[in-house]
């Protein structure tokens, strides 16, 4: 057999089945989807895997429709919708005239992903927009399904507490779907005690702004793609004595990134500015170990030393490549443009001159700096402010449209949509009261031994994890005045447990809290709960589940019209 991929759903598969598990089970040949005839293949099955989305039919209609019929032997079709059958992409088929060509019509329910020991990831790119400007409640139907799946194999979770209008919809949904199942009630005792459901749009502020632990940063300048990240090859090319850089590789080296790695499990979370050291004690360690050979003096030392190798050689190479990364980042974050717009966006965060046009975004829209840049600050501006005065807005907009074109018209009003950028309404700015209450802004930050998990942002804590750590110690009444001034509801639910599986906890023992954020997660905020739950008298541990990883760049893109320009 052959599959024929939907492109966006290889990185995701390839986290679950690698090709020589596949080829295991008769996989001879894999393609990627694309209009024209199916490349030549000695197979008797062809399976598409894709998403339910109507674009990707019309390619599979002209796939199948320019097969040669009159080859021998004949080819069969199926097809396998990832995660759910869409009745509309089936009628589409239908109406071209193919869709009785295929043998089976299945679908695969891939809801939530592994992505490493912590963390699950529905990899669906489009979650906040289809919720927040489409109406389109699909995705936070397979993030409930996704939960239900997770109570099947690990127990009831007894406590749902959760905060916005798309979590209060997935607890609502979760309640029905356990009514309509009575049987899904298992005698499983339960991992989670805890389940909170956060909407991405009770905190717009944090993925605006750069993200300054070093997975973030990686994120930020590289963009990481299902835990594989692509980077300049010039620093990882190895150095030959006397060549002088004569053949340079030109593929960028790609590179996995997880927590199996030793080096990067202990550096990913730390702020940037805290790694170099970490780095510099890894390699006198790394050294020494190496210099031990010399002493080996009896057979069973040199032994000792030989079954060592493998593991130090690993450690040696994974330090060589995140001593290249970390110079690469480094040539970044000292650049004065970075300073700038980190400084801008510290002024903000810290409520400081949010409420009239900034010299800073103004410079840069005359420079024309990438769009994006532009646009993640002016929004930034917003949230800090809850919104802009009118006059403020309209400048900015005429500035934008006029530098960069009147397409991004739509773009603007996506943004405004999704309440990134809009007009201050109600008259008074919201956001000081919320940054003193959950205190968003620490002037004094230890980065190198943090103490707040406002470290990973240098200054600014997380208001997506602030109110994870509050609902965990003391419990959210203590600031129901700040919930109500967020975004959408608060809520608790209780799931009744069936008798005997109620959890009698150890003295000492920590409790498991699942965190789902509907509508994207950056690697900031993923330090930060991994902070929280490695402080000593913490007691809480924190798995996280989300639609999509995210940063402000990809974020805002999503956001972004493309528009086709007219075809004359």
């Amino acid at each position: 057999q052959a599959i024929v991929w939907d492109e966006y759903l290889t990185g995701p598969f390839g986290l679950i089945a690698q090709y020589s598990l596949l080829k295991e089970h008769e996989v001879e040949k894999m393609f990627t989807l694309k209009p024209g005839r199916l490349p030549p293949a000695d197979v008797k099955n062809i399976i598409f895997f894709v998403r339910p989305k109507l674009e990707l039919m019309d390619i599979i209609t002209d796939n199948v429709l320019r097969e040669d019929r009159g080859r021998s032997p004949q080819r069969d079709f199926h097809i396998l919708f990832v995660p759910r059958r869409s009745l509309l992409c089936e009628q589409w088929l239908k109406e071209q005239g193919v869709l009785g060509s295929f043998i089976h019509r299945e679908q695969y329910s891939l809801d939530l992903i592994p992505f490493d020991g912590d963390l699950l990831s529905m990899e669906s790119e489009s979650a906040f927009k289809e919720c927040y400007l489409e109406s389109d409640q699909t995705s936070l139907y397979h993030a409930a399904k996704g939960l239900m799946t997770l109570q099947a194999l690990y127990g009831t979770i007894p406590q749902i507490f959760g905060k916005g209008d798309c979590a209060r919809h997935v607890a609502n949904m979760m309640i029905r779907m356990k009514r309509e199942f009575p049987g899904s009630q298992n005698s499983i005792f339960p991992v989670f005690d805890t389940l909170l459901l956060l909407d991405r749009n009770v905190d717009l502020l944090t993925p605006l702004a750069t993200q300054l632990t070093y997975e973030g940063l990686i994120d930020e300048i590289y963009g990481i793609q299902n835990t594989y990240v692509k980077l300049p090859p010039e620093k990882f090319a190895p150095k030959k004595q006397g060549e002088g850089g004569k053949d340079l590789p030109t593929e960028p080296k790609k590179l996995q990134l997880n927590s199996a790695e030793e080096l990067y499990a202990e550096i990913r979370d730390k702020n940037f500015n805290a790694v170099g050291s970490v780095l510099s004690k890894k390699a006198k360690i790394i050294s020494a170990a190496f210099e031990e050979r010399h002493h080996a003096k009896t057979v069973g030392e040199i032994k000792q030393f030989v079954s060592q190798l493998p593991h130090m050689q690993a450690a040696r190479s994974s330090l060589a490549n995140h001593t290249s990364i970390a110079e690469l980042i480094k040539d970044i974050t000292t650049s004065e443009d970075f300073f700038d717009n980190l400084t801008v966006e510290q002024e903000f965060m810290s409520g400081v001159d949010t409420d009239k046009v900034n010299n800073y975004i103004e410079d840069c829209i005359a420079q024309k700096h990438p769009l994006i840049k532009i646009l993640r600050l002016v929004c930034l501006q917003s949230v800090c402010n809850s919104g802009l005065k009118q006059k403020v807005l309209d400048h900015y907009k005429r500035e934008i449209l006029q530098t960069y074109g009147y397409e991004h018209i739509l773009t603007l009003n996506n943004l405004e949509k999704a309440g990134l950028l809009k007009p201050q309404t109600s008259g008074r700015n919201n956001y000081p009261t919320i940054r003193k209450t959950l205190r968003l802004w620490m002037d004094d930050v230890n980065e190198q031994n943090p103490n707040d998990i406002s470290y990973v942002y240098s200054g600014y804590a997380p208001l997506s994890v602030r109110l994870a750590q509050l609902l965990a110690r003391p419990g959210w009444r203590s600031i129901e005045e700040v919930l109500k001034m967020l975004p959408g509801p608060h809520f608790e639910e209780r799931q009744q447990l069936p008798t005997g599986l109620q959890k009698k906890r150890q003295h000492g023992e920590n409790r498991v809290t699942l965190v789902f954020f509907l509508g994207g997660v950056t690697y900031a905020e993923l330090a930060a709960l991994r902070f929280l739950s490695q402080m000593e008298d913490g007691g809480t541990e924190y798995v996280i589940a989300t639609t999509k990883l995210i940063n402000g760049t990809t974020w805002i893109k999503s956001l972004m019209e493309k528009l086709e320009p007219a075809p004359f």
